[in-house]
């Protein structure tokens, strides 16, 4: 017998696994993005970064930094939240941690009131509207392509070779 006699049984590919239509899996470690998508989203990104909220954030942000007072009472308040968590664990203290959850509240309540901080806080929250609108609009126009491409008769299953 010759060589091509016995590899002809398998030089032809089969699918041990269903027919011939059958939907692909993806697992999220192994999926691969486009990277023409990947790009898009880039550009996206880096268009997101010239908006208006973010500069207004950023001016912001740099504004908390160098406020002194702002940044005393940011070391304030960590410095007695290791404080809570000492009492709290370690040394299992109600009495200790009530002291400390008040004056924390004091310093946090000063630091909200300083105007910086609330316009910083503001936009933070303007950031997060921006980009929570942006994810919806693309969610959104997803789904309304998925819904209008099932809209559409499905093949026969003959066709999807």
């Amino acid at each position: 017998m010759s060589a091509h006699a016995h590899g002809h049984e398998h030089d032809h590919d089969h699918d041990h696994h269903g027919g011939a239509c059958s939907m692909p899996s993806f697992d999220n470690r192994e999926l691969i993005l486009r990277e023409d998508i990947l790009n898009r989203a880039r550009e996206l990104a880096n268009l997101i970064t010239t908006a208006e909220e973010v500069n207004v954030y950023q001016q912001a942000e740099k504004r908390i930094q160098s406020h002194e007072r702002v940044q005393g009472l940011i070391v304030q308040i960590k410095k007695k939240q290791k404080e809570l968590v000492a009492f709290q664990n370690t040394f299992k203290n109600p009495a200790m941690v009530e002291k400390i959850e008040a004056e924390i509240s004091v310093l946090q309540d000063e630091l909200d009131g300083i105007p910086i901080v609330q316009q910083f806080q503001q936009s933070q929250v303007d950031v997060n509207y921006m980009l929570q609108s942006i994810i919806s609009i693309i969610r959104d126009t997803v789904s309304e392509k998925i819904d209008v491409e099932a809209a559409k008769p499905a093949e026969a299953p003959e066709q999807c070779d």
